[in-house]
């Protein structure tokens, strides 16, 4: 890797980078990750009988505003302006699986806000259910695609 970190100064020491001679363009990201669950917790999702409400609905909004606050969050993240926050979750033979794209028009990238997005859901779902399925766990939270700024498109294989 020949490519110096960005976040990293001259001296050693941690910074935030300075984006103002970037260009504006659109930029895009979607995460994903998964809540395992047990079945009889995924039933009562379904059935919409949980003791503490509607978890996907909730879950959603959670995720949203995770996105919202993730400079608040991540110490070197920029404050941007979002365009656009997209959060599907989908109950799934073992748990719920969630999907966060997020959509803005500025100087640096959104993959922090899409991971913050999903890891927010995804904690949500589990504070929601806790009591009823302790050994709830969160799997395989990643960027699956982003698009946009001087690297262009990626997308996971």
């Amino acid at each position: 890797m020949t490519e110096k970190l960005t976040h990293i100064n001259e001296q050693g020491e941690a910074h935030m980078v300075d984006i103002s001679d970037r260009a504006e363009t659109i930029r895009t990201a979607t995460a994903s990750g998964k809540v395992l669950l047990s079945k009889e917790v995924l039933a009562l999702i379904v059935s919409g009988t949980t003791p503490k409400g509607d978890v996907i609905s909730t879950a959603r909004i959670a995720g949203i505003m995770g996105a919202k606050k993730t400079p608040e969050l991540i110490p070197l993240c920029h404050p941007i302006a979002i365009s656009s926050v997209n959060v599907d979750i989908k109950v799934v033979e073992d748990g719920v699986a969630i999907a966060a794209t997020v959509k803005i028009a500025d100087r640096t990238g959104v993959e922090m806000e899409a991971l913050t997005a999903v890891s927010i859901a995804a904690l949500t779902i589990i504070d929601m259910v806790k009591a009823l399925d302790p050994g709830a766990s969160i799997v395989n939270v990643r960027v699956e695609e982003k698009d946009g700024g001087r690297n262009g498109h990626w997308k996971r294989p």
